[in-house]
């Protein structure tokens, strides 16, 4: 089946009330036959029916083999990592990535022994160069977070897997629509099911999907142990969500083109990051790789944090919020926000400056959000 039915009827099937939507299973424990004789669910912790549904459909939609949903993008990442490493294995990461999951890695994970370091992964080179005996995992973000650098998925997986490295892909900028690391050699995916999956800013959730048995078995047994896991609620919200995720992407990747290329034009503008515009330096990499270019538009603006201020305090269409991937539009300032727990010099380095501005765009009419923008650029 294509893409957009797949987001439709996969892992579904009508249960015997012929109900067309699967229903919200509400519910934490199971009747047993008989003690000690379980059947398909015992525990809502260990698996629920609603939750089933979705991460069959998350394993179809990224084309892998087994689908598992979290509590948070966060709890999918913590989960994948405490399955797969171990005290003094060594991981390799892009070094512009969610300000979350490098908290994640140096304030949570080097108390236990896990080492980290950082390259920029869309140079040539740098991957190969920042590996260790004790290299385990490679952490990948492609499109980065929020410099939307572009990385071949293919080649740091063809690379790592001559070392016995596991690589995970964050997927959570382009969603399974126009992006699927496993068929590209990626051994795990994740995603914050909040963003575009869920795609209406109104649940909190994560998922991983592998085609590996043995790593399978091991995320399987964690996501039991660590208890990370979502309700029944919030799965039947991300599945309705994912139903309509290849016609919302459309109209993201569109109106995202569009603003792009206004912002490229203006005067108060610095430089445009987008992989959709032929000045990206990996615009060749982004359209061999994926589908589309994504809802995601970073830009510097000039002067600092103060005239980011001044834009947005302006915008009208637009809503200051972090996160992103809802059909509603956000804008955000990542060294205040999204960013902000990263040490500055690190920001800095990386090119998280005071005058970055990070959008997400949304699915309203675009010449809306070009009016907007363009009235607050006004205030700068």
């Amino acid at each position: 089946m294509g893409f957009a039915t797949r987001a439709i009827h996969a892992g579904e099937s009508m249960d015997s009330t012929g109900a067309v939507v699967p229903p919200i299973y509400q519910v934490s424990t199971f009747r047993q036959a008989e003690p000690g004789i379980e059947g398909e669910y015992v525990y809502g912790r260990t698996g629920n029916p609603t939750r089933t549904v979705l991460e069959n459909k998350l394993a179809a939609l990224e084309e892998g083999r087994f689908g598992f949903a979290f509590a948070s993008g966060m709890a999918a990442i913590t989960t994948v990592v405490l399955s797969v490493l171990k005290e003094g294995d060594h991981v390799l990461a892009v070094d512009d990535l969610y300000g979350g999951t490098r908290r994640f890695f140096e304030r949570i994970m080097r108390n236990f022994g896990l080492e980290f370091s950082y390259v920029d992964g869309s140079k040539p080179g740098t991957l190969e160069s920042g590996f260790r005996t004790n290299t385990k995992m490679v952490w990948l973000e492609t499109p980065t977070n929020p410099m939307l650098k572009i990385i071949d998925i293919s080649s740091a997986a063809k690379l790592a897997h001559t070392r016995n490295a596991v690589v995970a892909v964050d997927n959570t900028f382009m969603s399974p629509y126009l992006q699927q690391p496993l068929k590209l050699g990626a051994d795990v995916v994740v995603h914050s099911t909040t963003k575009y999956l869920g795609g209406h800013s109104d649940l909190i959730g994560g998922a991983a999907v592998t085609s590996d048995q043995v790593v399978a078995d091991k995320i399987r047994f964690a996501q039991n142990a660590v208890g990370a896991v979502p309700g029944p609620l919030d799965c039947w919200l991300a599945t309705r969500g994912i139903r309509t995720l290849a016609v919302r992407l459309e109209r993201h990747c569109g109106n995202a083109l569009k603003i792009a290329e206004f912002l490229s034009g203006h005067r108060k503008i610095q430089n445009v990051m987008y992989p959709g515009i032929q000045t990206h330096p990996q615009h060749q990499l982004a359209k061999k790789q994926m589908r589309g270019f994504g809802g995601m538009v970073s830009f510097n603006l000039k002067g600092g944090f103060s005239e980011c201020r001044k834009l947005l305090n302006n915008v009208k269409v637009f809503t200051v919020a972090e996160s992103l991937g809802g059909v509603e539009s956000l804008i955000e300032h990542p060294a205040s926000m999204t960013h902000a727990s990263v040490p500055e010099d690190e920001r800095k380095r990386v090119g998280v400056t005071d005058s970055l501005i990070r959008l997400s765009i949304g699915i309203e009419d675009c010449e809306d959000l070009t009016t907007d923008l363009a009235n607050a650029l006004d205030h700068v």
